[in-house]
């Protein structure tokens, strides 16, 4: 059997049984307006795309990141300089976190210049804004993976800041730290947030942030 026969048939298979084509035809299958091609309409798309990137190399890292004070550093001269590639995929997860944050925020200016968060999208904006927030907590906890001195003192510096929040200041310092210093609990849990918990939440928020643009459609221009 010819594999291309192969292939449609057990997709055939699972259509007969899940009717997935028809359902995912009418989601997909909506009209875009014409102003969509301006580049400022592009904006999130690239947000979209510099995420896919972050989490495709990220799962990457992991195979060989150790989250431990004594071989965290060790691992990414490891992923840098052994491993094959290791240096460009570590690289493109620098340089997609940046580059995410950057149109991130772009897109939410436009949004916002547009008069796009307005009546009936004011959920799509909220949905938006978290997202951007998101964003944020993923450069702020990949920071200090590497467990170098730049990204301890930068760290600190940041869990300072959060720690002098009014009234919760000091729960929020001791949530992020594990204690009052940053120690190995503090790159546990980092870790924990920039590999599980963030992308959980973010996937999610995600969904519904394009389950509402499909209902509502892409507002125009002012």
């Amino acid at each position: 059997m010819r594999p291309q026969t192969w292939i449609n048939r057990t997709l055939g298979w699972f259509e007969e049984r899940l009717d997935i084509i028809g359902p995912l035809k009418e989601f997909l299958g909506r009209p875009v307006p014409p102003h969509v091609s301006h580049w400022m309409y592009c904006l999130g798309g690239i947000t979209f795309f510099f995420g896919m990137v972050q989490g495709i190399t990220g799962i990457l890292l992991t195979l060989y990141y150790r989250p431990t004070p004594g071989e965290a550093y060790q691992s990414i001269l490891l992923i840098m300089n052994e491993v094959r590639f290791g240096w460009l995929i570590r690289s493109m997860h620098s340089w997609a976190s940046s580059l995410m944050v950057i149109f991130a925020i772009l897109h939410l200016i436009r949004v916002f210049v547009t008069g796009s968060f307005k009546a009936p999208r004011e959920l799509n904006w909220i949905a938006g804004v978290f997202l951007g927030v998101l964003t944020l907590a993923f450069g702020y906890t990949g920071y200090l993976l590497p467990w170098d001195q730049r990204a301890y003192w930068a760290s600190t510096v940041g869990t300072d800041i959060v720690g002098s929040v009014p009234f919760v200041g000091d729960l929020l310092l001791h949530l992020l730290r594990g204690g009052t210093d940053i120690t190995a609990l503090t790159l546990t849990r980092f870790y924990g947030g920039h590999i599980l918990i963030l992308p959980a939440v973010f996937v999610v928020a995600l969904i519904g942030h394009f389950v509402m643009i499909h209902r509502q459609g892409i507002s125009g221009p002012l």
